[in-house]
C-alpha cells in the first residue's frame, strides 16, 4: 500500500483526516485527494425536501419529520426498539434492532426527529428499519440539502457522513482550481462529442442538482456519467492492449509445422474435422510458427470439438521438441482430458503425465520428476501445475481450458512456469462460454480470438422441457422407458447446500430412491467427494454401457462424452445459472439419436429463474445463451473477473455500456498510435496498482 503523500495532494491536508483515517481510506484504494475524486457514488438520495408521512409508499427512500408518539421495547427472538412517529398526516414505525440504553432514553415520547430511510410494509402499517435521524426542535430551521446526496462505498471505521465531509472539501478544492486535474483524452479525439470535461463531470457526479433525474443517474445515462464511463472503459481497454504490447516484445519458441504425428493422429480419429475446426487450427499454426508468444482465445460451443483443435496444436509443439501442458479448472474435467489425450497420443509414442493436488506423495514426486526432466511431453492437470517445485524444462505451449474459471493471475502464473532461455510458451485459451463480440473487445483485448462456429455433422438439437417437481413420477417413468429402449440417462442433483458433503449425501439419497423405484435399471453414482479412481471407474463403466442411469452432482458439467446418453434430468434447475445449465445439457445430444433435457424445478419460480429456464427451452445456441446470461448476471461473473479485480468497474458497466465499446476501441488505437504519452496516466487514474497483474 502507498502511504499518504505530504504534498498539496495529501489526504492529511484535509480537515478530519489524521493518520488513522488515512489508513482506513487506503482500504478503499484511496491514497490521495485525487483518488478521492475518483471514488464515485454508488447511488443518490434526495434529502432536498420533507415528505408528509401520509404520502409514503413501500419501496421509496424518503426524508420525513415528526414527533414520537410512543416508544416501546418489544421482546422476542430479538429485542427491538419500536418508535411510532407522526406528523399529523399519518404515522410510521421506526424499528431499531441494535440500540443502546442512551439511545432508548433519547428516543422517547415527545421527541421530534428528522429521518431518512427506506419505507417498508410492516405488520402494523408502514415502517423504517434503522433510519438515519437527527433531533430537531421548533426553534431551529431545518437545513435541507441543495443537491442530491451521494452514497459512497465505505469501509469499517469510515462512516458515510465522514466520507461526505471529506469529499466536500476535495470537491471545493477542485472547483476553486486548488487541485489540478489533467485532461487525458486529447480534444482531437473528443471533437465529435459534446460531452463535459472530466472536471465538470466529476463536479456534477459528486454533487448533482436536485432536479437531476434519479432514474437517469441509476441507469448511467447522464451526460456527465458518459464522460467518465468512456474514460474508464478506455483505461481498461488500454491496460489489456498494453499487456498485449508487452507480450509481443517477449520471445517464444518457434514451433515449425511438421506433419508426421498430426497425420497419424487424424487418420486414427473416427470422424472428419469440420471446416470451422480446420480454420481455427490454421489460425493457431500461423501464430505458433512465429517467435513471439501466441495469445489466442478459442471460443466454441459445447461439443464443437475444441479439444481436438488443442491436440493438433500440442502435436506441433511436441514434433518441434517441446513440452505442452493443459490446465483445467476441475479434477473431473482434468481427468477427462487426461484419458482423452492418453487414448489419442500414447499410441503415437507420446508420454502423457497427470498432475493433481490429490495425487499421493510418491505419485506426485514421480510426476514432477518427469515434468522437470522433460520426459513428460504432455502434462494434464488442475491448479497443481503452477505449484512450487513444478518446473518445466522445455514448455512450448500452454492450453487453458474453461478460462473464465481461472483468474488472470492463475493463467499468468502458469505462463511464468514456462519462462526459459527461448522465452515464454505460446498460450491457447479455450472457452465453451461464448463472449459477445463487443464485450470480448475490452475483456480480451490482449488476445486474438477464433470461433468454432460449427457443430459436427449429424448433431440433433436437444429438446428441452421445463416441469415442476410435482410431476416427478412421470419423469421417473420416462427414465425407465429410455433405459428399456437401450439408451442411457444422467440424473443431476444440483447444489443443495454450499457443502460437498451435503451435496454428496443428497445425490446418494436420490440414487437409492431411483434404484428402489427402477429395479431393472442399473444405477450408479458419481460426486465430488469420491476418490479419483472411483469416479474414473464409474465413468468408464457408464461410457462402456455397463450403467444405464448415472446419478451425479454438477461434477459432470464439462468434458464428459458418452454418445449413447440421450436423456438428462436436472433437479432444482432453478438454482443454476444459464452457463452451467447449458454446459450440463451439452452432455447429451452427442450421438445421432434424438435427445432431451428435463429441467425440473421446485416450488414457485422467481422472475429471474423463470427467465433462465425459458431461455434454455427456447434455444440451443451458446452465443444467444451467453448474451442472455450476460443480461441476467453481468460481466463480472460471466468473464470470471470477480476474483481477479481487473474488470471491477467504478462507473462503467460492460453490459449496459457495450454500445460505447467500438468507439472506445477506436480511441485506444488512436492513443497508442498518436498520443502514447496519455496511455500510462489514463491507466493509473482508473486502475492504478491493479495493472501490476501484468507482471505476475
Amino acid at each position: 500500500m502507498k502511504s499518504p503523500t505530504t504534498d498539496s495532494n495529501s489526504l492529511l491536508k484535509l480537515k478530519g483526516v489524521g493518520p488513522k483515517v488515512a489508513e482506513k481510506l487506503q482500504r478503499l484504494d484511496i491514497h490521495s485527494q485525487l483518488d478521492l475524486l475518483f471514488h464515485l457514488p454508488l447511488r443518490y438520495q434526495d434529502r432536498s425536501r420533507i415528505y408528509p408521512i401520509g404520502s409514503l409508499r413501500p419501496g421509496e427512500e424518503r426524508q420525513i419529520q415528526g414527533e414520537i408518539q410512543l416508544s416501546d421495547i418489544k421482546y422476542g427472538r430479538q429485542r427491538m426498539l419500536l418508535c411510532r412517529l407522526s406528523d399529523g398526516t399519518g404515522f410510521i414505525t421506526l424499528r431499531f434492532f441494535h440500540f443502546s440504553n442512551a439511545q432508548k432514553e433519547h428516543l422517547k415520547r415527545g421527541t421530534k426527529l428528522l429521518c431518512y430511510g427506506e419505507v417498508r410494509r410492516g405488520k402494523a402499517g408502514l415502517e423504517m428499519a434503522h433510519p438515519e435521524y437527527q433531533f430537531i426542535n421548533d426553534k431551529d430551521d431545518i437545513e435541507l440539502d441543495e443537491n442530491l446526496s451521494p452514497v459512497y462505498p465505505t469501509t469499517e471505521g469510515v462512516h458515510q457522513l465522514t466520507l461526505r465531509k471529506i469529499m466536500s472539501q476535495v470537491i471545493a478544492r477542485l472547483k476553486n482550481n486548488e487541485l489540478q486535474l489533467a485532461a487525458l483524452i486529447p480534444d482531437a479525439l473528443m471533437k465529435n462529442h459534446q460531452r463535459p470535461s472530466i472536471k465538470e463531470a466529476l463536479l456534477m457526479i459528486h454533487n448533482p442538482p436536485v432536479d437531476t433525474k434519479l432514474e437517469e443517474l441509476a441507469d448511467g445515462e447522464h451526460i456527465a456519467q458518459q464522460s467518465l464511463i468512456i474514460e474508464e472503459l478506455l483505461a481498461h481497454h488500454l491496460s489489456m492492449r498494453q499487456l498485449r504490447v508487452e507480450m509481443q516484445k517477449e520471445q517464444a519458441p518457434v514451433l515449425n509445422k511438421q506433419t508426421k504425428l498430426t497425420e497419424k493422429f487424424l487418420s486414427a480419429l473416427p470422424f472428419e474435422l469440420t471446416n470451422a475446426q480446420q480454420k481455427v487450427i490454421g489460425d493457431i499454426v500461423f501464430d505458433i510458427e512465429k517467435s513471439t508468444p501466441m495469445q489466442r482465445l478459442v471460443q466454441g460451443d459445447v461439443g464443437s470439438g475444441k479439444t481436438v483443435v488443442a491436440a493438433m496444436a500440442m502435436l506441433q509443439a511436441i514434433e518441434s521438441g517441446y513440452q505442452t501442458a493443459i490446465m483445467a479448472p476441475t479434477e473431473l474435467l482434468a481427468e477427462q482430458h487426461f484419458q482423452n489425450f492418453k487414448n489419442w497420443l500414447e499410441p503415437l509414442g507420446i508420454n502423457v503425465t497427470w498432475l493433481s493436488g490429490k495425487l499421493k506423495t510418491a505419485a506426485k514426486r514421480e510426476a514432477i520428476e518427469k515434468i522437470n526432466s522433460a520426459e513428460a511431453q504432455v502434462v494434464v492437470g488442475t491448479h497443481a501445475l503452477f505449484q512450487q517445485g513444478v518446473d518445466f524444462s522445455k514448455l512450448g505451449l500452454i492450453v487453458v481450458d474453461e478460462q473464465h474459471r481461472f483468474g488472470v493471475h492463475q493463467r499468468l502464473a502458469l505462463r511464468e512456469k514456462g519462462n526459459h532461455k527461448e522465452g515464454y510458451p505460446h498460450q491457447l485459451i479455450m472457452t465453451a462460454t461464448p463472449i459477445p463480440r463487443t464485450l470480448a473487445m475490452t475483456a480480451y483485448a490482449d488476445l486474438d480470438c477464433s470461433i468454432i462456429d460449427e457443430l459436427p455433422p449429424g448433431r440433433i438439437p436437444v429438446e428441452t422441457v421445463v416441469i415442476p417437481e410435482a410431476k416427478r413420477e412421470a419423469v421417473v417413468q420416462r427414465v425407465e422407458q429410455a433405459c428399456h429402449d437401450g439408451r442411457q440417462v444422467y440424473w443431476v442433483c444440483t447444489l443443495i447446500e454450499e457443502s460437498e458433503a451435503l451435496q454428496a449425501q443428497a445425490a446418494e439419497d436420490t440414487a437409492n430412491l431411483l434404484s428402489a423405484a427402477l429395479n431393472k435399471v442399473r444405477v450408479a453414482l458419481v460426486h465430488g467427494r469420491m476418490k479419483a479412481e472411483q469416479k474414473e471407474k464409474v465413468m468408464s463403466a457408464f461410457k462402456a454401457g455397463e450403467i444405464d442411469l448415472l446419478v451425479a452432482t454438477t461434477v459432470i458439467e464439462v468434458g464428459v462424452d458418452v454418445p449413447n446418453a440421450s436423456l438428462m434430468i436436472i433437479e432444482n434447475a432453478e438454482r443454476l445459472g444459464l452457463a452451467q445449465l447449458h454446459q450440463l445439457r451439452g452432455r447429451v445430444g452427442r450421438g445421432s439419436q434424438e435427445s432431451a433435457c428435463v429441467l425440473m424445478y421446485h416450488g414457485s419460480l422467481s422472475d429471474n429463474a423463470r427467465s433462465r429456464l425459458a431461455v434454455m427451452r427456447e434455444t440451443n445456441d451458446g452465443f444467444e445463451i451467453a448474451r442472455k446470461d450476460l443480461e441476467l448476471r453481468g460481466p463480472g461473473e460471466v468473464l470470471g473477473t470477480k476474483q481477479t479485480g481487473i474488470m471491477q468497474m467504478r462507473i462503467a458497466d460492460l453490459q449496459r455500456d457495450q454500445e460505447l465499446i467500438p468507439e472506445v476501441a477506436e480511441m485506444a488505437s488512436q492513443l497508442f498510435q498518436h498520443y502514447p504519452e496519455y496511455v500510462e496516466p489514463l491507466i493509473n487514474r482508473w486502475i492504478g496498482q491493479a495493472t501490476k497483474y501484468i507482471t505476475v
